[in-house]
């Protein structure tokens, strides 16, 4: 089982690379000239670098767009006896970086790649030239909406998650995640929704759903406001954010949030963009990111 890319060639032409991580095989996108200026896009769940394939095609040109599927994720390998936690996340993405000997990039990151990414970037600050931040957090919230709340609950989570496909399938087949339903295609929804097709498949889904830290004593509390603390090294760091308003989730609090912790940052509010805000409204993004790194290169 999994995904076949031939499906889904006509949305997703690349051929992603592969490498060992303490053992097990991390899939990550790498587009674009080595030399080239670096973009280190990091997705969240449950989306893999699929989530980023418009941007990596408008770039690839100019940049080098890196975009890694999270262990258990995309076309990564999906052990069933992992530490699927956010420390266990930011380490690999760590050692990624460094197999790739990558120094210095612009950092972008959406929903659980926004604790991840940042997660390695406050150890290693200097590394960060400039930041795009879509729909995410990387500090702590208890505003966790009932529905995901749900997800995480005790046997109740799991089996809603891995057996039912609530997860993932809700936010792609019940459009939770969009504000353009249209855009969700046979072959995009095949896309998102591929390389999770089976409950083994589903396995980080739920273990990232778990790892929210709803409250101080979840045992990934303390790890989020760590980095919530330190995102003040960042705060002159040239910065863009690209918002979907209709986010249900990562609603205008958190942006606001953003806002107050980034003092150099251009904000752009998508009106009519949702969760995947890349996937409603990439059409107004991409010149955004392009301006942006014109002019914070």
């Amino acid at each position: 089982m999994g995904i076949d890319l031939a499906d889904i060639r006509d949305e997703y032409p690349f051929t992603p690379k592969r490498i060992d991580i303490n053992g097990h095989q991390l899939s990550y996108l790498d587009e674009g000239p080595e030399e080239a200026p670096v973009i280190l896009a990091l997705h969240g769940n449950p989306t893999w670098s699929f989530y980023y394939r418009k941007l990596a095609l408008a770039l690839r040109g100019e940049f080098r767009v890196i975009a890694p599927d999270h262990m258990g994720c995309g076309l990564s390998d999906k052990p069933q006896d992992y530490d699927y936690t956010l420390k266990t996340h930011i380490g690999n993405l760590s050692a990624l970086v460094a197999k790739l000997k990558l120094e210095r990039f612009t950092l972008a990151v959406h929903d659980w790649g926004g604790a991840i990414g940042f997660g390695h970037a406050i150890r290693n600050p200097e590394m960060v030239k400039s930041i795009i931040i879509f729909n995410t957090a990387a500090f702590p919230s208890t505003d966790v909406p009932m529905r995901i709340k749900v997800c995480a609950w005790p046997y109740v989570g799991e089996f809603l998650v891995r057996k039912l496909n609530a997860f993932a399938g809700g936010a792609i087949n019940l459009k939770m995640a969009t504000n353009k339903p249209e855009r969700l295609t046979h072959t995009v929804k095949q896309g998102y929704l591929g390389p999770y097709d089976s409950p083994e498949n589903r396995i980080a889904i739920a273990r990232f759903v778990q790892d929210i830290p709803m409250s101080p004593a979840h045992p990934t509390y303390r790890l989020v406001e760590n980095i919530g603390d330190n995102l003040k090294i960042f705060e002159n760091t040239p910065s863009l954010a690209l918002w979907g308003m209709k986010d249900f989730c990562f609603h205008e609090g958190f942006l606001k949030e953003w806002l107050k912790r980034l003092k150099n940052v251009e904000a752009h509010m998508l009106t009519n963009a949702g969760h995947l805000a890349l996937e409603d409204a990439h059409e107004e993004i991409i010149p955004f990111i392009k301006a942006f790194l014109e002019r914070t290169q």
